[in-house]
């Protein structure tokens, strides 16, 4: 149970760290750099997660816990991921296992490879559990989970410089006032706009039905009345009764069906503002839902977009391959050109020395 608690924890941080990422990334509208505070936070959330249930594992100096074991596996799995490996173990400055991990993520996450990295992974637990606990949080759900929530990150173009960050020693702690201040303004007015009209309509319901129901009370009220005012007319018409007190008693019944006649029609009125707001209600929640429709599609185009680019990257980065090697080809064949086209000079030399010295010779036997 405490295990579950921790995933579940760190699942909503990394959620909320990826929400606020794309949401300033955008609104900045640049490319993002190591000293950028959200990209920080996400980095420190990410190595927490990737922290989860490792395995301790006791050496001569000490216990060592370092999540780069299990990324190390990638380069094995996926063979893309052997420029960031190559490039990792060329940084002469990097002397820890933690400080290489964070390298891998940083050019992982500039690549837009860092999800398709992570879920190859996913796909082969059988290798991490070499690494990780059985109810960590890279072998359960949430991470699968993580690793969905980390396509979205493809939006997003960053430049993260690694020469002279002291990644060893960087301590990662997660400033939370950054998440608290996102849940107090940007989800009670984002996220609390739909639930809000729901809300809205939900009351609306209840208040029809109350107007229904007092509605039709009143409707009994006037039938019960005009009854009696029948029975009343009946008596008058039977019984000898004084026009002062049948006066007095049109006069009661003439204002009690004035005052329900007034609160009939005031309830009426209040009725159809009632379904006139609830209309617009509607119409506010139909748009909400179109727009979040609109958004998704929107999301789904641009990640199709993204893969698309990224396929083109690969074949423009083959041709590239391709055309070096031909370079290197027609590079090797001047070079030969060049050496024969200097021993044939040097043999013509050769010849014609040759020649001037069976001219002199000639002459000399001529003479």
């Amino acid at each position: 149970y405490h295990a579950m608690e921790e995933r579940a924890n760190l699942m909503n941080m990394m959620k909320l760290s990826i929400k606020i990422l794309i949401q300033a990334a955008l609104s900045l509208g640049r490319t993002l750099d190591s000293d950028f505070p959200p990209l920080q936070q996400f980095f420190v959330v990410l190595e927490h997660c990737l922290k989860h249930g490792l395995k301790v594992k006791k050496t001569f100096i000490g216990q060592n816990k370092s999540f780069f074991g299990p990324l190390e596996l990638v380069e094995k799995l996926c063979p893309e991921a052997s420029d960031i490996a190559t490039s990792v173990k060329n940084l002469p400055e990097l002397k820890t296992a933690v400080g290489r991990g964070r390298a891998w993520l940083y050019l992982a996450l500039m690549q837009k490879k860092l999800a398709d990295y992570l879920k190859v992974l996913l796909d082969h637990k059988h290798l991490l559990s070499e690494f990780y606990e059985p109810d960590a949080l890279m072998m359960e759900e949430e991470g699968a989970v993580i690793v969905g929530l980390l396509v979205g990150l493809n939006v997003i173009d960053a430049n993260l410089c690694l020469k002279g960050e002291d990644l060893d020693s960087q301590v990662g702690v997660i400033d939370f006032s950054l998440y608290l201040k996102e849940t107090q303004d940007s989800d009670g007015k984002q996220d609390g706009g739909i639930t809000a009209v729901l809300d809205q309509k939900h009351y609306v319901e209840e208040l029809n039905r109350h107007l229904s129901c007092t509605v039709a009370d009143l409707q009994n009220k006037i039938d019960c009345l005009e009854k009696t005012n029948s029975k009343l007319q009946e008596e008058v018409c039977v019984w000898p009764v004084t026009k002062e007190d049948t006066k007095v008693e049109l006069d009661t019944y003439k204002q009690s069906r004035q005052g329900l006649d007034e609160m009939y029609s005031d309830v009426w009125k209040q009725l159809k503002e009632e379904k006139k707001i609830r209309l617009e209600l509607e119409k506010e929640l139909e748009l909400q839902i179109g727009m979040k429709t609109e958004m998704e599609i929107a999301m789904k185009l641009l990640e199709k977009d993204t893969h698309e680019k990224q396929d083109t990257l690969v074949a423009l980065r083959q041709q590239l391959e391709e055309v070096k090697a031909i370079n290197l080809q027609m590079f090797h064949k001047s070079q030969n050109a060049e050496c024969s086209l200097q021993q044939k000079t040097e043999a013509i030399s050769s010849f014609e020395g040759k020649t001037n010295e069976m001219m002199s010779s000639m002459k000399q036997m001529e003479e």
